[in-house]
């Protein structure tokens, strides 16, 4: 406790993180060991996304630095707890005081996030004026995740590629690589298994070794200039395919670890991420194939999967255009082989009274299955449908 009295004097925010749109309710304490003369009380909620970096470049001898800032605010909202008089002040008599506040938070609001270069920062702060005294300043952190819902059209879409290349070294050519690399959808949250589909052809004389990674690539921009810096966020390391093979991934699991979810709608930081599948090739580059992925905050709903894991089901089964056409097609079986000689005893309609027009109270299917595999009627020259001169009409239900 200083001399002014002020025994406690901070900001209290319900836990959790908050969104766009959302109510953002807080409560300022105020603890006091004698009487406070206050000239003003007010808070503030405060967000924004601030990069820096520096670039240097020789001069001859010396060193040039280019200094590249750049700032974009989200939120700025002001409240005045104990307005300011003119001239007068308000006493607070000893003891706990308690100011809550309130803010209604734009919908638009990018995701908090802390980087190299940049970061997105969301506070509340309240000052304290008093007369002939320094302000007495507070500040809380909160934090903003934006919804991202993939269960859209777009980031249910599937994601496919196929890069290939000449190996070479020392100007001789070892031969061809390729590689064909497919997923199911193109957004995923935190948590989920990425099944990567893929075929990797080896033609070289030598092995060459798959492996997949999700890469987050962060993104500054400012004054026109751009700066990057990737990381690596999981990763997973294949069989070494022997020269001359072809391996398949049916699905190889890549488990999305904890990370933060992508920031797109951010004018100086933006933050991407991507799988990326490649080939160790000895001797010479690798082979690269990256696939744009999407991190978001809604998972999927289970009837959202079914259109694109049906599909995939189906579009990433190439063993059949591996299978060879047989030259001569096989003879159909005989008929005897099929239907058994043997008759069932007893078989008859179900029992129906005469004159009855009513259906079937059983089963339809349970009198169907006993007349499945029963032989083909007799050849006769009697004409089983006379013309309908001759027989009367019947009901079609007797």
């Amino acid at each position: 406790m200083g001399p002014s009295g002020i025994r406690s004097f901070r900001l209290e925010l319900r836990p959790g993180a908050y969104h766009g749109g959302e109510l953002l309710t807080g409560l300022l304490v105020l603890e006091l060991s004698r009487p406070l003369r206050v000239k003003c009380l007010d808070v503030a909620a405060r967000g924004a996304a601030a990069v820096h970096w520096l670039d240097s470049r020789s001069v001859g001898v010396n060193a040039v630095y280019n200094d590249y800032a750049a700032f974009q605010s989200f939120l700025r909202r002001r409240s005045q707890l104990l307005p300011r008089d003119s001239g007068d002040t308000t006493t607070l008599q000893p003891g706990r005081h308690e100011f809550p506040f309130s803010f209604q938070l734009p919908t638009t609001l990018v995701t908090s996030f802390e980087g190299k270069h940049g970061s997105v920062r969301y506070c509340v702060k309240a000052k304290l004026h008093r007369p002939w005294g320094t302000a007495k300043r507070a500040r809380k952190e909160f934090t903003v995740i934006e919804p991202i819902d993939i269960n859209t059209p777009a980031l249910l879409a599937p994601q496919a590629g196929v890069k290939e290349k000449i190996a070479r070294a020392w100007y001789c050519n070892r031969g061809p690589v390729s590689i064909t690399a497919k997923i199911d959808r193109k957004g995923y949250t935190p948590g989920e298994v990425i099944p990567i589909f893929a075929e990797i052809d080896n033609g070289t004389s030598r092995p060459v070794v798959p492996k997949a990674a999700i890469i987050q690539t962060q993104t500054f921009v400012a004054r026109g200039a751009r700066k990057e810096k990737r990381s690596v966020v999981a990763s997973i390391v294949g069989e070494p395919v022997a020269a001359g093979k072809r391996e398949l991934w049916q699905g190889r699991a890549l488990k999305i670890p904890p990370m933060g979810p992508s920031i797109l709608q951010c004018r100086v930081l933006r933050v991407d991420y991507t799988l990326k599948v490649c080939v160790d090739i000895p001797g010479t580059s690798k082979l690269l194939l990256e696939l744009p992925l999407v991190i978001g905050t809604i998972p999927l709903h289970p009837f959202g999967s079914r259109t694109s894991s049906v599909g995939s089901q189906y579009s990433v089964n190439m063993n059949w255009l591996h299978m060879a056409i047989p030259e001569q097609p096989e003879a159909p079986p005989e008929y005897s082989e099929v239907v058994s000689e043997e008759t069932s005893p007893g078989l008859s309609p179900p029992p129906q009274e005469a004159g009855s027009s009513q259906a079937l109270e059983g089963p339809f299917f349970a009198y169907i299955q006993e007349f499945r595999y029963r032989p083909p009627p007799l050849y006769s020259e009697v004409d089983p449908n006379p013309p309908l001169q001759t027989i009367r009409r019947r009901c079609m239900t007797c």
